[in-house]
């Protein structure tokens, strides 16, 4: 639909009238929009072909915002959708404990074949992930400490957007494929998600594969 730069947009945030969160929404030409993804600023042809997939492929109508730091996709939405948006507080739940999970999983293989130093080095680097993405709870130091070392099945998880899980997820792929050499650690994603009950797996599952993520994790 559009590429804008941040002069031509207003962007505030309200409450959702369903959860305990503030949603950014973006507002252009009397039209509002909320925001789908966020990416680097290096990471231009990835948001691109985001934007590019849902306005050309899925008939969305969508702004792809640059900004000096980043580059964010923003789907326009009607404010009185925005109780039944992006479906239930489980759903997202669901799939910020399976995201935890592999988090947890790939810092595993790395603490396994690549040793305690470079663990602590991956460690060092997805907290930098978190704060400057401003994580909900854990964009201090020691949130990727607390996220490594929670069972995200049994105690409460952090209260993110889908946007959240998407970024970290592909954090989480460019770091470990630059660690590991190769993308063999993303798939197949199952495994990593035994401990799941197997509905909420397969939900996560599902959604994985329609989003910007399917061909990273698979």
């Amino acid at each position: 639909m559009f590429i804008l730069k941040r002069q031509d947009v207003e962007i505030s945030t309200i409450q959702h009238p369903k959860r305990d969160q503030q949603v950014p929404i973006l507002h252009y030409q009397g039209q509002t929009f909320r925001l789908i993804s966020v990416f680097k600023a290096s990471q231009e042809e990835e948001a691109k072909a985001l934007w590019r997939d849902l306005t050309d492929n899925k008939g969305k109508a969508c702004i792809l915002l640059e900004e000096p730091e980043r580059f964010s996709v923003w789907g326009k939405i009607r404010l009185d959708q925005l109780g039944s948006d992006t479906g239930s507080h489980s759903k997202i739940g669901i799939f910020i404990q399976a995201s935890i999970l592999l988090l947890q999983a790939v810092y595993m293989d790395i603490e396994d074949f690549l040793g305690a130093r470079q663990a602590a080095v991956f460690q060092k680097e997805m907290a930098e992930t978190l704060q400057q993405w401003q994580f909900p709870q854990v964009s201090s130091p020691e949130g990727i400490k607390y996220l490594l070392e929670i069972d995200p099945l049994s105690v409460p998880v952090p209260n993110w957007q889908e946007h959240h899980v998407i970024t970290l997820l592909q954090d989480l792929h460019r770091l470990g494929k630059a660690y590991f050499g190769n993308t063999n650690f993303a798939h197949p994603v199952a495994d990593k998600l035994q401990d799941m009950p197997e509905g909420e797996r397969s939900l996560f599952i599902s959604w994985l594969n329609q989003s910007p993520l399917s061909k990273l994790w698979h």
